[in-house]
């Protein structure tokens, strides 16, 4: 009977501890792992994006092109003008602005290319050329007026690829002059030479590979030349037998349909023989495999 009181104090002691609870819930602050509420009439403050950068402009381009003097001096221009009046001397006007005489220039480009002015081989006197390709063998070529009435029909030793040891054609018309193009090579900076089968022989002779590719445009030449030698006689032939009169009458002489086609195979093998060059060429400056 001595134990009731304590009893009813165990069952009553929940009773008096909830209140105190609740109470100490109500003021403690807000735990760290709540999220805050926001008031509807806090609005949050819009970010403004900041505007793109504009695009920077390309830069002025100063100068295009170079101009090299003889004495080491190079000019950086923007327009070179070349200029050959009928009276005085050539010359280069750099910009609208600078003239330099012809002679004084080593080298200069344009919009046209890259030019060198130097001695031709046996020659005295500077030349302008213009230069086609850049390798151990470097290309250049230049144009030149051609008497072509010393030929039957305006044949010529040159042919129409330049100093290939090739030839020419057989035309129609009388004496006169017309551009040919003359190319020619220098070898690891060099002197100029002239582009022929010799020279480029004892140029690439180092290379196998260019050796074998000049041999094989060699028998084109040679093939040209016997196709030319019995063309131009068939037709020589024929020319004469059409002009001897037979019974009142001209004949056309079977000999002259008969050097057609011998003076056809030269312009087919001629470009087969300059294919050849060029592939030698492009094999030295590339190099051994």
């Amino acid at each position: 009977m001595k134990l009731l009181p304590v009893r009813r104090f165990c069952l009553l002691l929940p009773l008096l501890v909830a209140p105190v609870a609740l109470t100490l819930a109500q003021t403690t602050p807000r735990q760290l792992n709540t999220l805050p509420t926001v008031s509807d009439s806090v609005q949050p403050a819009a970010t403004h994006q900041p505007a793109p950068a504009p695009a920077a402009a390309p830069p002025i381009e100063a100068s295009r092109y170079s101009v090299g003097l003889k004495n080491g001096q190079t000019y950086r221009v923007f327009d070179v003008e070349t200029k050959q009046p009928v009276f005085g001397r050539s010359f280069l006007l750099l910009d609208g602005q600078q003239r330099i005489d012809l002679s004084e220039v080593k080298y200069y480009e344009d919009e046209t290319g890259h030019y060198v002015r130097t001695k031709l081989p046996k020659g005295n006197r500077d030349v302008t050329l213009r230069r086609e390709k850049v390798g151990r063998i470097s290309q250049y070529s230049a144009y030149t007026n051609q008497f072509s009435g010393g030929y039957p029909g305006g044949f010529s030793p040159y042919g129409y690829g330049g100093r290939y040891g090739g030839f020419g054609g057989y035309g129609m018309g009388g004496p006169m002059y017309r551009p040919i193009k003359v190319e020619y090579f220098t070898k690891d900076n060099g002197p100029v030479q002239d582009l022929s089968l010799k020279n480029l022989s004892l140029a690439t002779a180092d290379n196998p590979a260019s050796t074998e590719m000049l041999l094989q445009a060699r028998r084109y030449q040679q093939y040209a030349t016997a196709s030319y030698v019995v063309g131009g006689g068939l037709l020589v032939a024929g020319l004469l037998n059409s002009l001897s009169t037979r019974d009142g009458g001209t004949l056309i002489s079977p000999l002259m349909y008969a050097a057609v086609p011998f003076l056809i195979v030269p312009v087919v093998v001629q470009g087969k023989q300059q294919r050849s060059i060029r592939q030698a060429i492009s094999l030295y400056n590339r190099g051994p495999q």
